[in-house]
């Protein structure tokens, strides 16, 4: 039976989505939601965290069962009851978060999702062959370990696509690569849409939606509440449609900080890599003031990580004076003595390193501030004051526009990016003199990416030193004063942000030497 024929245009719909409805407890996570989606088009799939996209998309990829609803593929009602009946029906996906092995190679990581047995050589061959014909040239051979995140990225693509799938579902895609490697999948897609193929696209860049995608839904808590052609909106009228609301952009004032005080500097800071696949430190010297925010750009691994865990105290330096905050030397401190010098660090990820998943939203606000709050948290003895915990969690939570489904839940229960708006609101709670934050808008939507943003800036305006590491740079070009570069462990030296360009930078991430970036940008 053929597929049905798409009221818009006449094409024939790969898939339909009538009335899909999820429960988990009191919370409607998808409330009756109708889709489709034609052969041979890109359809995003927009809305605010926890609007209902990852349940929704579980349910199409069979990771999760509907309450009620229908599924209809190539026109035929189909149940979606596992992840491996929706790939043998044609339905790949690529996750956020990647599932790969660091210790096996791209084939042997390749081979553990397909089911044909065929030898690893073969599988390579296939996957080096298919990766080089999309423009995603990839070593089969090479250990993930040893890879960059783009090219971990390529690898999650190219087992999805030797699956010969018909809709391939793409996870914000864009959030680990350089801008030139989002310009190479951009084109990867656009050919793949050529050949028939479908793609659902979930992301929270709305400029690159506008540039890529054929059609859009648009999800608000649990419901849908509009269908377009990104092309003929706006970032603006798409950010307003899914947060129901006028969205503004952070505004960022100019500041002299030719006499402001250092808040933050860290001088010939080295590491010899932790592990088999850490990044080592390189001799890393920066500076930052009070009143700027200093943003760190970069591709993932490349010692990002390894750099905020120096700065946060979980690494402690070789001597006192490498890493000095407020002026006083921090390097032999651990994560608390830290915060009493008046730090806070959002780390990158949120479930597990910023937060006890099992743990209530204010049991977690006590475990980072016991120390820092012990007057208005612990009372005579060592009681926990649990009625001052708490009514400080409602606040962070009122502030920040936490969406939950209990007054009090586990971090587990939150969605990623209400997660992450309360694990930022607790350390702005603070008011903090130094903020160091790893990845402050990851996975958050429009409206909250801007909240953010904006209160870092005004953290930083009211006197105190903000530094962000960060992949996506229309955020840091947006709340920076000045941007350095991390590449293999080594970082630039700080770019001011009226200099500073897209292509500058993101030559930078791809290892381009300074004066070869500059040359580079003057001959392109």
């Amino acid at each position: 039976m053929g597929g049905t024929v798409s009221a818009q245009d006449g094409t024939a719909n790969l898939l339909e989505v009538r009335g899909l409805t999820k429960i988990f407890g009191t919370l409607t996570a998808c409330d009756h939601v109708d889709l489709t989606i034609a052969k041979g088009e890109i359809h995003a799939l927009l809305g605010e965290n926890g609007a209902g996209k990852s349940t929704l998309v579980k349910m199409l990829f069979g990771s999760l069962e509907p309450h009620s609803g229908e599924i209809r593929w190539n026109g035929e009602a189909v149940r979606m009851t596992s992840p491996s009946v929706a790939k043998k029906l044609g339905i790949g996906m690529v996750f956020q978060h990647f599932s790969l092995f660091e210790a096996l190679t791209a084939a042997e990581n390749i081979a553990l999702s397909l089911d044909d047995g065929a030898p690893i050589n073969t599988i390579a061959a296939k996957a080096r062959a298919l990766s080089y014909s999309y423009g995603l040239p990839l070593d089969p051979d090479s250990l993930v370990g040893d890879l960059s995140v783009g090219e971990r990225q390529r690898i999650e693509i190219i087992r999805c696509l030797l699956q010969a799938p018909q809709l391939i579902i793409l996870d914000e895609p864009t959030s680990v690569l350089t801008p030139q490697e989002a310009d190479k999948l951009f084109e990867t897609l656009e050919r793949l849409r050529a050949e028939g193929k479908s793609i659902l696209y979930i992301s929270h860049r709305l400029e690159e939606v506008k540039r890529l995608c054929d059609r859009a839904t648009v999800l608000r808590h649990g419901k849908v509440v509009g269908h377009c052609n990104p092309r003929e909106e706006t970032a603006a009228s798409l950010a307003r449609m899914m947060v129901g609301s006028e969205v503004k952009s952070a505004e960022r004032t100019p500041v002299s900080l030719a006499d402001a005080p250092e808040l933050l500097s860290v001088c010939g800071l080295s590491r010899k890599p932790a592990g088999p696949f850490s990044m080592p430190l390189k001799n890393i010297w920066l500076s930052v003031k009070a009143g700027e925010i200093l943003g760190i750009a970069g591709v993932a691994g490349n010692g990002q990580g390894e750099l905020f865990e120096a700065l946060s105290g979980e690494t402690q330096q070789a001597s006192s004076d490498i890493v000095r905050i407020r002026g006083k030397d921090a390097g032999l401190l651990g994560i608390t003595g830290r915060r009493m010098l008046g730090a806070a660090f959002v780390p990158e990820e949120r479930l597990g390193h910023g937060a006890a998943p099992r743990m209530k939203l204010s049991e977690n606000l006590l475990l980072s501030r016991h120390a820092t709050d012990a007057r208005a948290f612990v009372g005579a003895g060592g009681m926990v004051k649990n009625g001052s915990v708490y009514e400080a969690a409602q606040r962070i939570i009122k502030v920040m526009d936490v969406r939950k489904s209990a007054p009090d839940p586990e971090a587990a229960a939150l969605s990623g990016g209400n997660l992450q708006k309360f694990i930022v609101g607790r350390e702005l709670d603070r008011n903090p003199t130094v903020m160091v934050v790893n990845q402050p808008t990851w996975g958050v939507d429009a409206g909250a990416s801007a909240h953010i943003r904006q209160a870092l800036i005004e953290l930083a305006r009211s006197g105190s030193a903000v530094l962000v590491i960060s992949q996506d740079l229309d955020e840091l070009f947006e709340i920076s004063d000045a941007i350095a570069v991390m590449h293999n462990g080594e970082l630039s030296k700080p770019i001011p942000i009226a200099e500073a360009t897209f292509e500058r930078i993101g030559l930078l991430m791809g290892g381009a030497e300074p004066g070869h970036a500059e040359h580079s940008l003057e001959t392109a």
